[in-house]
């Protein structure tokens, strides 16, 4: 059998935990089996496995995906030359919201109430965020609001927590009105 290449293997892993959003989106993360993310993805159970050990580590591989997209645009805000202000930071990444990827969320903070596996990814999750957004304030208190680093800094944590709240609470309110079921785009 061919050995895949390494560009080759992250594209199937990614074809993967796309499928398994999606599957997740539809019907939850419990009641989502490897069968139906098989299905999903067009691949084999062998193929799935070969790349994620269990459910888990594919809730974990889809979380890390959706951070990693808005690691990328949080960057660019704080590389800018003007980042945006808290009220307008909190605008774009609500306008950014996936219902499908914001069910999936609201699911997996549900699992990580009972799950200790699930707990730690989420937990993860949101400190990484926290960090990026902290980082993106602090930004943009020196480059705009023209505050010295360390004080921008200590001035940014606060703001930076009221923003991932907002945020959190925005994907809450995106997952509630989205219809269940819904497939993602």
């Amino acid at each position: 059998m061919p050995r895949l290449t390494d560009a080759r293997k992250d594209l199937r892993r990614a074809q993967i935990a796309e499928a398994a959003v999606r599957c997740f989106g539809r019907t939850g993360l419990e009641r989502t089996s490897i069968a139906d993310i098989t299905a999903e993805s067009g691949l084999s159970a062998g193929s799935i496995y070969a790349h994620y050990r269990n459910k888990a580590d594919l809730v974990r591989a889809a979380a890390r995906d959706v951070l990693a997209r808005r690691a990328d645009v949080l960057g660019e805000y704080a590389a800018s030359e003007a980042p945006p202000d808290p009220d307008e930071l909190l605008a774009r990444l609500v306008a950014a919201i996936d219902p499908v990827e914001a069910r999936v969320g609201v699911q997996t903070w549900g699992e990580a109430t009972t799950d200790p596996e699930v707990h730690d990814i989420v937990v993860d999750m949101i400190d990484r965020m926290g960090a990026m957004l902290h980082d993106c304030v602090t930004a943009w208190l020196v480059k705009v609001e023209h505050q010295e680093p360390a004080r921008a800094r200590e001035s940014a944590a606060p703001v930076a927590r009221r923003v991932s709240a907002l945020y959190q609470a925005e994907l809450l309110h995106a997952a509630l009105r989205s219809p269940a079921g819904t497939a993602a785009r």
